[in-house]
């Protein structure tokens, strides 16, 4: 099944991006003007952004450093969302929400990092809550997306036994954003356990898995990223893990492996992904599968289809909460399905019955 894109809305409100020249950026004020948003590329460096091309394009610029807050209070004036594309997300995340509170506008950002994104809920509920404005961390490939698949899963269900997630790429060229933020990043891991969150157990475990073509038989390691803390926010289960292929593992460990190289006009690499997530209840298991091409590349279309709606007033409620606190994750999915393809399925003791769970969950006709 491949779900299909929603039709797009343009409007005129102002979307700055903070760190509009980093790798990710990039694709970010891309795809708000691919979906005729107007886009205002912040960073440190007025130089820089230009260097980018995005006065080019007719996107205005702005500099602004995470230490200046009233660097950052201009440079948010006249928008209606800011969105944080600059890790590492520990030491720019709280400026820039703090920044988006004043002005009184929603925020996202990207961060694959635990720490970050529990901060920003445990920090700054109550101040959104009171602002009336949606702050989303992790809405991105990773976090974000493993939380609407969940979510998209979990359906009529109000809590499940078990949730897992394994992410295959059959490669992963690091940019330098991700580098650093693995090089800072020490924190301890956290899934959850018996119903509680904490530390991963030690020695991680492993699974072995056989996926569609063209990644075929994988092993994967316990490696959590930002979707434990967003899903632990919402979804009651006694167990919560996610894994990280081996293959993946491996490269972004060795300080060898180069950064993402274009292979197409929109920038994109060659990599491929698929992300697994299966939810246990009882005798029954629903499993989902999203396969694209990038991880970098679809965080742009993932965060700009929550800009989009929030603007547009398609949004469940407000405040510093998962994505799939703040949209129907299954109306997101189909929105996503020119840079997904999304299948499902539900197995009740040892037969699996195919193509009812997405009718139902997903609502496709």
């Amino acid at each position: 099944m491949t779900m299909h894109h929603a039709d797009i809305i343009t409007t005129s409100q102002a979307v700055a991006v903070f760190g509009a020249n980093g790798h990710t950026g990039r694709f970010v004020v891309t795809e708000l003007l691919r979906r005729g948003l107007k886009p205002i590329a912040i960073g440190r460096s007025i130089e820089r952004l230009a260097e980018a091309g995005f006065p080019d394009r007719g996107v205005e610029c702005r500099e602004a450093a995470i230490e200046d807050d009233a660097a950052l209070d201009r440079a948010l004036a006249e928008a209606a969302v800011v969105i944080n594309c600059a890790g590492p997300f520990m030491e720019t995340a709280d400026a820039v929400i703090r920044a988006a509170l004043r002005a009184g506008i929603h925020y996202l950002d990207v961060t694959a990092e635990q720490p970050s994104a529990q901060d920003t809920f445990d920090r700054h509920g109550a101040a959104a809550e009171k602002a009336g404005v949606a702050v989303i961390p992790a809405m991105g490939f990773y976090g974000g997306l493993a939380d609407l698949l969940v979510s998209a899963l979990m359906d009529e269900w109000q809590d499940a036994d078990t949730v897992e997630i394994r992410v295959a790429l059959d490669s992963w060229l690091p940019t330098k954003g991700t580098r650093v933020t693995g090089e800072k990043n020490k924190a301890q891991r956290l899934a959850v356990n018996g119903g509680q969150l904490g530390p991963v157990p030690q020695p991680a475990a492993e699974r072995v898995t056989v996926l569609p073509a063209p990644f075929g038989r994988q092993t994967f390691v316990e490696l959590p990223f930002s979707e434990v803390p967003l899903i632990a926010r919402h979804i009651r289960t006694r167990e919560l893990h996610t894994f990280l292929s081996t293959t993946a593992l491996q490269d972004v460990r060795d300080p060898s492996t180069p950064p993402p190289q274009a292979i197409d006009e929109t920038g994109r690499s060659a990599q491929r992904f698929v992300v697994e997530a299966i939810v246990t209840r009882g005798d029954l298991r629903r499993r989902i599968l999203a396969q694209g091409q990038d991880i970098y590349a679809v965080t742009a279309p993932i965060i700009c289809e929550a800009v989009q709606r929030i603007l547009s007033g398609d949004v469940r409620d407000i405040g510093a909460k998962p994505p799939a606190a703040i949209f129907d994750a299954a109306s997101f999915l189909r929105a996503l399905g020119s840079n997904l393809r999304v299948e499902t399925s539900e197995t009740k003791s040892s037969r699996m019955t195919r193509g009812d769970l997405t009718r139902r969950n997903l609502r496709i006709p």
